[in-house]
């Protein structure tokens, strides 16, 4: 959570104008940060003409702030350390009555075991200690009248070793009356004439009772006196409340204190990390630790005023137990805090709840009726929505083409059925893309579309079930979990983060330079932690460049689109690093290692990268507003033990990766070497069940379903009739040729849906048709092919770094870019790596042995 939610949250409802503005400070740190990029981009005349101190400027509203908390502090600690003192006098009031009172012997046996914990048992000797200690330990008021009465206690001379009980039998004598009405006189008139609102609420709840009591109580004789049990039983259940009320004002108070120090220490440190300052350290010990609401000497203060409360509770309720007593008064505490802000709680939960959902459904229609009426009836609006739609033609297709074959091999024709509703569900995505997905083994095993090798003939259901899950959970199906375990460790210890801004850090303020250096970062990233994660760890470095920018600059727009196109490059460049490639894995026989994957990925994608950059900075020349950027400071983090044993496992699992070949003979598939940073990494406690969960299983689901689809239309002959069709066309083309129609064809395909359906689509087609050509090379087109995938950026919906980067906006919530702006740069750029695959991909893959 942010702090200054943090603030919010926590914070007392009734001060919570007095606390520290979290929010302006945090303003003003980048609107000073602003100023120092365009004073750093004047000439030195007019910087020398222009006084520009951002330290000093800081400075004076952190008095201000300062300030304010430091006369609140005082004027409220008075208060309620009145508050305390006042329950201290009164109860030294409520021990010399108890101390005034018939003392019991054993043999009395008056006051029953269950009415002890009305009157607390104390000897004569510990009420007049008690008095004294309070006396000399608060140096306030409270040494008067309790004090004269404590030492004419003393003057009495009781034995400190007896114990004192309240009478129930009325002693005879005037002189214990007389006591006994000026103590409840000073009691009703002490709630009376207290202006404090506590007493206020007490005063109308027990005026009658009490005062009348108190006035026209009669002299007690020797009978049992229950009038005079009831008033102390109830004076003692006031104190009680009354201290457990004081005790609550002063952990407010020093939670008061602790919340403003945390915020007067985030505000500097966000200071000094954005305009490269320290003082932090210097306002922290020179100003703030002098000041009175935050020196020592105040802190130990209310420690010890806390203190007091918490022995006096102890006193009255638990028998001087002070740890019970302490417990009882944080339960108190809890329920207190509960209680009072459990409505803003709600409230301020419900304001967020509402603005997120004002961001997100802004463009959104308004929310339809519920039922709408066709020819004078009314149905639900959800069977005529779009998707309700999509839904019910693709499912009449699918059953046109069951019952009227299109084929003449029935199994063929209805592995057709499949593949076109499924192809159709998921370039509408009419239903969840993974939903349809989880759709496909159903159908493969109902329609019984598996054939047996051996036999030619079709699989029984239960045969079929077993074939068909046994193909989905499979060795590529491992090496994605790998990869997201790698990917979970990585950002969740922050090495992605440590590592990107010490590159940044090294790009110096030339904007070409830095374009290409977050370019450079975001394809790094994308290798190993995803082109979905990439791209938004990407934006949140790229942040304090945005926010000096004028507004609508050209080169924030090549800042966002620069990253996205990067990512969607470097989604290519390792076998994990998108979906598409996983599949192309599956699709590949053998399977590349990793060492000819990069030979391969690694030089493409380097060149299409620059040739990118290159165009952005064509298209989106640099105005005056880049003409200086902030320089990006590396982070502050060091490495620790956690973070090199990461790395390791991490470069570890890679090198394994890298000669699994080599090491087949002894592990098997490369899926077998993802298990090795899955044990590693949660084994040790690093990774945890929730890291576990929140792997993209939606991905995986994609996943398991395409391989499910592609194993039923290669086990059905579908696949080998389709590509002897498609072969005949092709016949007496070149390999290069073949690849320059398949290329182009994915590209236009993946720009229009995503590009891991387009892989699920085409891939296995294209082994298909390169395993029939004259001169085989299914593999060549296979990588090429999947190398595309990635390469389709023309629409902001054409991948997931596309659809993170039409999503940005500046600070008063405009979009950076506009879809005409993204096509306008995605579809070029498009090209331009098409023909870098084309070319350079096609001598490298040529090279190796595709």
């Amino acid at each position: 959570m942010k702090f200054n939610h943090s603030l919010q949250f926590n914070a007392v409802p009734e001060w919570i104008s007095k606390y520290i503005d979290y929010g302006a400070l945090k303003k003003l740190t980048y609107q000073l940060e602003k100023e120092a990029v365009e004073a750093s981009g004047r000439d030195a005349e007019s910087a020398v003409l222009i006084e520009h101190d951002p330290e000093a400027a800081f400075r004076r509203v952190l008095d201000i702030e300062l300030e304010k908390i430091d006369l609140f502090y005082t004027e409220t600690e008075s208060k309620i350390f009145d508050d305390l003192d006042y329950v201290l006098a009164d109860a030294i009031k409520y021990e010399q009555r108890l101390a005034d009172e018939h003392v019991f012997t054993a043999a009395d046996g008056v006051v029953q075991d269950d009415q002890k914990y009305l009157f607390p048992v104390r000897s004569t000797s510990q009420a007049s200690s008690s008095g004294r200690g309070y006396s000399q330990s608060s140096g306030r008021r409270g040494s008067g009248s309790s004090g004269e009465s404590l030492d004419q206690e003393d003057d009495g001379g009781s034995d400190p070793g007896s114990k004192a009980y309240p009478s129930l039998l009325a002693p005879t004598g005037s002189g214990h009356q007389d006591a006994d009405t000026s103590i409840d006189e000073d009691h009703v008139h002490l709630e009376e004439s207290d202006p404090r609102p506590y007493y206020a609420r007490r005063r109308r709840s027990r005026s009658a009772s009490v005062g009348v009591s108190a006035n026209s109580r009669p002299r007690r004789g020797s009978a049992v006196d229950i009038r005079d049990m009831y008033l102390l039983s109830d004076h003692l259940i006031t104190l009680k409340k009354r201290t457990s009320a004081v005790y609550v004002s002063l952990s407010e108070l020093k939670s008061y204190i602790d919340l403003n120090r945390t915020g007067f220490r985030k505000a500097l440190k966000k200071f000094d990390k954005t305009l490269h300052c320290e003082l932090m350290s210097t306002y922290m010990e020179e100003v703030l630790g002098k000041s009175y609401a935050f020196s020592q000497a105040t802190t130990e203060a209310l420690d010890s005023r806390i203190a007091e409360a918490v022995s006096l509770y102890a006193r009255l309720a638990t028998n001087n137990d002070v740890k019970t007593a302490g417990q009882q008064l944080k339960l108190q505490l809890r329920e207190h805090i509960v209680w009072e802000r459990n409505t803003v709680w709600r409230d301020m939960i419900g304001i967020e709840r509402q603005t997120q959902g004002t961001f997100a459904t802004r463009n959104d229609k308004p929310e339809a009726a519920e039922f709408v009426s066709i020819l004078g009836v009314s149905v639900p609006a959800g069977l005529v929505s779009a998707s309700t739609l999509k839904v019910l033609i693709i499912s009449s297709l699918f059953f046109a083409i069951l019952l009227f074959p299109i084929l003449e091999v029935q199994v063929q024709n209805n592995c057709l059925a499949v593949v076109i509703a499924a192809s159709l569900f998921w370039a509408t995505e009419a239903m969840p893309l993974f939903v349809t997905s989880l759709l496909i083994p159903f159908l493969v095993v109902c329609l019984r579309i598996p054939v047996d090798a051996e036999t030619d003939e079709r699989m029984s259901a239960s045969e079929a079930s077993k074939f068909i899950f046994s193909q989905m959970w499979s060795s590529v199906i491992m090496i994605l979990l790998g990869g997201f375990t790698l990917a979970a460790a990585l950002s969740k210890y922050q090495i992605a983060k440590i590592l990107a801004t010490s590159i940044l850090s090294r790009a110096g303020t030339n904007p070409r330079v830095v374009l290409l250096t977050l370019m450079f970062v975001a394809t790094f990233l994308s290798m190993w932690i995803s082109n979905v994660a990439a791209p938004v760890l990407c934006y949140s470095l790229a942040q304090p460049l945005l926010r000096t920018l004028p507004e609508g600059d050209g080169f924030a727009k090549a800042i966002i689109l620069g990253i996205a196109l990067a990512s969607n490059i470097g989604g290519m460049v390792s076998p994990i690093a998108s979906p598409q490639n996983i599949i192309a894995l599956e699709n590949m026989d053998p399977a590349p290692s990793w060492v000819q994957w990069f030979t391969i990925a690694i030089p493409v994608s380097a060149v299409g990268l620059l040739l990118i950059w290159l165009f952005l900075i064509f298209t989106f020349p640099t105005g005056k507003g880049a003409s200086a950027i902030p320089h990006v400071r590396a982070s502050d983090d060091r490495f620790t033990f956690v973070h090199y044993y990461i790395c390791v496992v991490s470069v570890g699992t890679i090198v394994l990766w890298c000669f699994s070949h080599q090491l087949e003979p002894y592990v098997g598939e490369m899926g077998v070497l993802a298990l090795v940073p899955v044990v590693l990494l949660f084994g040790p406690g690093l990774l945890s069940s929730a890291d576990f969960n929140n792997f993209l299983w939606t991905i995986i689901a994609l996943a398991m379903g395409g391989i499910a689809l592609g194993k039923a239309v290669s086990s059905s002959g579908l696949l080998a009739a389709i590509a002897l069709q498609i072969e005949a066309l092709v016949r007496g083309m070149s390999l290069f040729n073949v690849m320059l129609v398949f290329g182009f064809m994915i590209l236009t395909v993946a720009t229009f849906v995503s590009h891991t359906v387009a892989a699920l689509i085409v891939l296995p087609l294209v082994k298909s048709i390169g395993e029939q050509m004259p001169d085989p090379h299914p593999r060549l087109l296979v990588m090429a092919s999947a190398l595309l995938c990635s390469a389709a950026m023309g629409l902001p919906t054409s991948g997931f770094p596309n659809v993170t980067a039409i999503c940005m906006t500046d600070e008063l919530g405009k979009p950076y870019l506009t879809v005409g702006s993204f096509i306008s740069r995605g579809v070029p750029s498009s090209i331009l790596v098409y023909l870098v695959i084309a070319s350079l991909g096609y001598v490298l893959m040529s090279i190796v042995g595709f």
